[in-house]
C-alpha cells in the first residue's frame, strides 16, 4: 500500500490546531484571573507619603508574589488625591495570599490613616491590548 500524505496541508493542519488550542488555553487561563478596581480618596496633605507607601508595596507584590499579575496606579489630573489601581490577580487565592503577606498588611497599617474613602469593585477583564515591549 503506497499512501502519499501532502506535507504542507498537514503542516497548515497541525498549525491550525496548535493555535486554535493555544487561544483557547488563553481564554480558558484569563477566566479565572480576579480584576479588581480600588478607588481610593486619600488625604491630601498626605498624597506624597501614600504614593510613596503604595508604590513599595506595589514593587514588592509583583517582584515576590507570582499570583500579583499587574498593577497600575494612576491619579485624577483634576484631583490627584482620587486614585484608581487596577490590580490583576492569577485567581482569588492569589488575592487571599496577597493580603496576608508581610507587605500588604505593612502598607495598609502605613495609610490607615492617610485614605478616606476606599472602594473595590471587582471587574471582568473584557479585552486588553498593549504594544510590544511595554
Amino acid at each position: 500500500m503506497n499512501v502519499k500524505i501532502n506535507t504542507t496541508s498537514w503542516l497548515r493542519r497541525l498549525y491550525l490546531i496548535i493555535v486554535t488550542m493555544s487561544f483557547t488555553l488563553t481564554a480558558a487561563a484569563q477566566d479565572h484571573r480576579m480584576v479588581r478596581l480600588a478607588k481610593i480618596q486619600v488625604d491630601p496633605a498626605q498624597l506624597e507619603q501614600y504614593s510613596a507607601a503604595l508604590k513599595e508595596q506595589m514593587a514588592t507584590a509583583i517582584k515576590v508574589e507570582p499570583g500579583v499579575l499587574t498593577y497600575y496606579a494612576v491619579a485624577d489630573k483634576a484631583d490627584p488625591s482620587h486614585i484608581t489601581i487596577l490590580e490583576v490577580y492569577a485567581d482569588t487565592a492569589a488575592y487571599q495570599a496577597h493580603i496576608q503577606t508581610p507587605h500588604f498588611k505593612k502598607y495598609k497599617a502605613t495609610v490607615q490613616n492617610m485614605v478616606k474613602k476606599l472602594e473595590l469593585v471587582d471587574v471582568n477583564m473584557i479585552a486588553s491590548a498593549k504594544k510590544e515591549g511595554m
